[in-house]
């Protein structure tokens, strides 16, 4: 038993007490009831918070920063010239994505489970990496840093989320928002530090160390990730309903929400991949200087996530996935696109940041309005399922990609950054931007 939960002894629960129990932050669970903390506020709620936002830093933060490892991997001579370099980072964000719907119908039906998963999705992250420093082929990179780091990764992640949903109900969306910022923050200080690595000590001290960092810095962590309320409460809220209650996957405005969920997803992933290469490539900058577009992109989402978690809990989320697309787009199209300097495209990237990165803050949105239009819609299962549509677009912009920039089409046909090798996946970002924002168009003429 942890300190915040405190046992009592059984005690009738009647009206009265009832009332003198929830004025003490009590709830009853069935014939006895026990300390729980109250939501969305207080000591614990917060230090739960900042538990997760660190953990969502380590845990996404190195796979989001794969574009550091993108560019040293194309030019070391163990890999150069293998085809399939991008499918590294596109598993190991995509299929944390996509194996949500499985991994949160499982924590559902076995609460009990959800804090030992943590710790066995850390234990699954940190061997992987260390496996992955023994790589001798790009396959080999793909199943372990890409393949087996997914699936601890997602195993240490997802009971995050089903315990925010338990500690925060009126501010959801900021918490989410605060929470999602850890990746961004994880951005800014892991580009630095693995660029430095890599060139100072090879990709396999790199993997090795930061198996060990990752496991130093998270374990300790793990203490405040903790549910709010009893394992025995949540098990009663899931034998009064269906497990695995998806209908509101057939609801039309579902439908709308999750198909401009993954046409956003295809392109999101590619500026953050590629940008290092771009600015070295085609700009001749320094290797600090390319990674810095990751950490600016990075920098620009923290405050992105934050900012779009407000929102959502006061406009609709149409309108706020609206102003998510309109900069991302315009971003995309006139800052990447017409980039001839350092300047412009890290103005780009502060863009880019601030409104592509926030997308993800706008699912709180869709779980909430969901649950206006289905009945018994559970949160985790709607947002394990956008997250698993975000999956569909990160696996399919992998080999998207490559395509795209093979043979440096357009070098020569179009100016500025569009007559470089880059320009189709430029375009290809931009659709994919203005893609997303469909759903505002779609409520706006009465069909959702």
């Amino acid at each position: 038993m942890d300190g915040s939960q405190v046992e009592l002894a059984p005690l009738p629960v009647n009206e009265a007490g009832r009332r003198r129990l929830n004025e003490q932050n009590f709830e009853p669970i069935g014939d006895y009831s026990r300390a729980v903390p109250p939501p969305d506020g207080g000591k614990d709620a917060w230090l739960f918070l900042l538990g997760c936002f660190f953990v969502e830093a380590l845990v996404w933060g190195f796979p989001f920063s794969y574009g550091i490892f993108q560019q040293y991997y194309s030019e070391n001579e163990m890999f150069a010239g293998e085809g399939s370099i991008a499918v590294i980072g596109t598993c190991s964000m995509g299929i944390m994505y996509l194996d949500a719907p499985f991994v949160f119908a499982a924590l559902q039906k076995w609460p009990r489970l959800r804090r030992p998963c943590c710790v066995v999705g850390l234990f699954i992250m940190c061997g992987a990496l260390a496996a992955s420093s023994f790589s001798q082929s790009v396959r080999h990179l793909i199943i372990t840093q890409g393949v087996l780091y997914a699936v601890g990764g997602s195993l240490a992640y997802s009971p995050t989320i089903l315990f925010v949903n338990e500690w925060f109900i009126k501010r959801k969306g900021l918490a989410f928002g605060i929470m999602w910022a850890g990746t961004g923050l994880a951005g800014v200080i892991l580009p630095l530090v693995l660029q430095w690595l890599l060139t100072s000590y090879g990709f396999r001290t790199t993997l090795r160390v930061w198996s060990l960092a990752l496991f130093i810095l998270t374990f300790p962590l793990l203490y405040f990730v903790k549910p709010r309320l009893p394992n025995i409460a949540t098990e009663r809220e899931h034998r009064t309903r269906r497990l695995f209650d998806v209908s509101f996957l057939w609801n039309w405005h579902f439908i709308v929400l999750q198909g401009c969920n993954i046409l956003e997803a295809v392109g999101y992933f590619l500026p953050t991949i590629y940008l290092p290469s771009f600015a070295q490539q085609t700009l001749h900058s320094s290797a600090l200087a390319s990674a810095f577009t990751v950490i600016a992109v990075n920098i620009a989402a923290v405050f992105g996530t934050v900012v779009m978690g407000t929102l959502i809990d006061r406009y609709h989320v149409t309108t706020c996935i609206l102003i998510s697309t309109i900069g991302t787009t315009i971003g995309i199209f006139l800052l990447w696109g017409l980039a001839t300097s350092l300047p412009i495209l890290y103005l780009f990237c502060v863009v880019y940041g601030l409104f592509a990165g926030s997308f993800s803050s706008t699912w709180t949105g869709v779980i909430k309005y969901m649950q206006t239009q289905t009945d018994n819609a559970d949160a985790g299962l709607v947002f394990a399922f956008l997250a698993f549509g975000r999956g569909l677009g990160n696996i399919v912009s992998g080999p998207l990609s490559e395509a795209l920039v093979r043979g440096e089409p357009w070098v020569g046909k179009a100016g500025s950054a569009y007559g470089s090798g880059y320009g189709p996946l430029i375009v290809c970002s931009g659709v994919s931007a203005l893609l997303g924002g469909l759903s505002f168009f779609v409520r706006r003429v009465g069909w959702m």
